[in-house]
């Protein structure tokens, strides 16, 4: 404990006695300071005991004593030391009102006790207040580290709510809480989480300080990691200000799952590039040697049915599809300025979907393989999992605010995500799987959407897969000369060709869709095929023709 006005009280060899303001004498001091002007305010930065004489002051005079002492109280000074017997016999009454009536502790010092002896005793009383404090950090600091190798961050975050008297938390990468301790803070972290996004947000390391829904408790909290983004966060809830050594515990802490953290990111590194390896066997057709290679860390994950989960990010879809001469299809948005929605991770939204799979997989107790792969992420996550889950509920988010953006009429996200999920798959068919992925990621990446499985695919029709300029563009080629022809007003071919086709060469009935008579209409088939030179008896041409007329089908001639 810092020392009090009490404590300098009972300080034997100060033999200093109270004249005012005794019901608060357990005020902590600062500092002792002499000062004799007439307004030391200025000098003044709170918690001091000021100590005087009186020298430049009309001591008698209550107006002037009444303003003195204002000016005091207001300045923060916790106590009033008055030498009597230098200026002043005993303390003048005008001077013990004014300290009664703004509840200032007025001490009278004996001639004999020299004002240095009361600096000296704060002095010695603050250095001791401080080595305590440091003795304590210590001995909290080998406390923690023993949790921490004995029990991990679980028994860290035990003797850490021990030693500040209050609860701690800790954060995973996507700002979920992973550990609390004592276990009733649970709920106090969870709605936290809020401040947690908004401080991951922030280069590490950085910290802040949040008060409870109705000031319940006092939270700090405080990023973990070395690395540009926070691998982790840590909150800390006390009824008080931390003190010195509740200080020390609390860095400990943070230093300490900071090393834990980066050994954990050296860990996952080495993780990954095993799952790259079997990931690649699994390719390769080699389920056994993949298996023997997964051994314990990913053996589970193969012993079920998994999804193939290939990603990429809005740039790199947009070049491959480019190149691929394929268009991608972007929902309108006016040129005009806006955020865009957060993608997380540094505006890496591969990174942003790992750290979502990754801490999804890690909450559940489920092994997922995370593998990057150049301008892509390849995951392999069990089927119905809480990691398939978390993907398409990201998803999920990332449509919603993108259809908000198009609402707001704000620009869209340049580099947004774009992921093809596969059906569900084992070791043997991980190839297919993989396939599959890369389809669904295709068909994602013309219709604009950030996420299509490839069960939606199989499931669907076969038209939304039209909506792409190549297609229409092959389908106007092959149109062009029927729709020029009815164009001059010498008949309906592409009507008559449309009607015949959906009749599937029903001579009467398609006809009778017409209103024409069905000799009418053989002349009409006769024609188109002498304009396009094909033969409408081929299955083939049929296809093809039917097709362009479905892609056309919003086309103005």
């Amino acid at each position: 404990m810092p020392p009090t006005l009490a404590s300098l009280v009972h300080h034997s060899a100060l033999k200093l006695t109270v004249r005012a303001g005794a019901d608060r004498l357990d005020v902590p001091v600062r500092w002792a300071h002499v000062s004799e002007l007439a307004d030391p305010v200025p000098y003044m930065e709170g918690g001091e005991l000021l100590l005087i004489t009186a020298l430049k002051l009309d001591a008698e005079d209550p107006e002037a004593m009444r303003r003195y002492v204002k000016r005091l109280v207001k300045a923060g000074v916790v106590g009033l030391g008055f030498a009597i017997g230098v200026n002043y016999d005993e303390i003048p009454a005008a001077l013990v009102e004014a300290a009664e009536e703004e509840g200032l502790p007025l001490l009278e010092v004996p001639r004999r006790t020299p004002f240095l002896a009361i600096s000296k005793a704060v002095s010695a009383a603050i250095a001791a207040d401080q080595y305590r404090a440091v003795t304590a950090g210590f001995a909290a600091q080998r406390e923690l580290t023993k949790q921490a190798l004995n029990a991990g961050p679980e028994g860290l975050l035990s003797a850490l709510a021990a030693q500040v008297d209050g609860w701690a938390a800790l954060y995973d990468a996507s700002g979920a809480v992973v550990a609390t301790a004592p276990e009733w803070a649970g709920r106090r972290a969870a709605r936290l989480t809020t401040d947690v996004e908004r401080l991951r947000e922030r280069p590490a390391p950085a910290s802040a300080v949040v008060g409870g829904p109705e000031t319940e408790d006092r939270v700090e909290l405080h990023s973990i990691g070395t690395s540009r983004r926070p691998r982790a966060a840590l909150a800390v809830g006390t009824a008080a200000p931390l003190g010195t050594a509740e200080r020390y515990a609390v860095h400990s802490a943070i230093a300490l799952l900071t090393l834990t953290t980066e050994r954990s990111r050296s860990l996952h590194a080495a993780e990954q590039r095993i799952g790259a390896a079997v990931l690649r066997m699994l390719l390769a057709g080699q389920p056994d040697h993949a298996r023997a290679v997964a051994g314990d860390l990913y053996g589970g994950l193969l012993d079920a049915p998994f999804r193939m989960i290939v990603a990429e990010s809005g740039s790199a879809s947009a070049a491959r599809a480019h190149a691929e001469g394929h268009a991608r299809v972007r929902p309108a948005a006016s040129a005009g300025g806006g955020a865009p929605a957060a993608t997380g991770a540094g505006g890496d939204p591969l990174a942003a979907l790992a750290e979502v799979v990754e801490a999804a997989a890690a909450r559940s107790g489920e092994a997922v393989l995370v593998v990057p792969d150049g301008e892509r992420l390849v995951v392999l996550a069990a089927d119905g999992g809480a990691a398939v889950t978390a993907c398409t509920e990201h998803a999920a988010a990332l449509e919603a605010a993108r259809a908000q953006a198009v609402r707001e009429q704000r620009a869209a996200d340049e580099d947004e995500l774009v992921v093809g999920l596969s059906a569900p798959a084992g070791p043997i068919a991980a190839a297919a799987g993989y396939k599959q992925a890369e389809q669904a990621l295709s068909v994602a990446r013309r219709r604009g959407r950030v996420l299509v499985e490839h069960e939606q695919l199989a499931s669907g029709s076969v038209l939304p897969l039209l909506a792409d300029d190549a297609v229409r563009a092959f389908a106007d080629g092959l149109l062009r000369a029927l729709y020029e022809h009815d164009a001059t007003g010498r008949g309906d071919l592409v009507a008559s060709l449309r009607a015949w086709l959906s009749r599937h060469g029903q001579w009467d009935a398609a006809a009778a869709d017409l209103g024409v008579h069905r000799h009418t209409l053989r002349y009409r088939m006769r024609r188109v095929e002498e304009i396009l030179g094909r033969s409408l008896d081929d299955p083939d041409v049929r296809m093809e023709l039917w097709l362009a007329l479905k892609a056309t089908a919003t086309e103005q001639p």
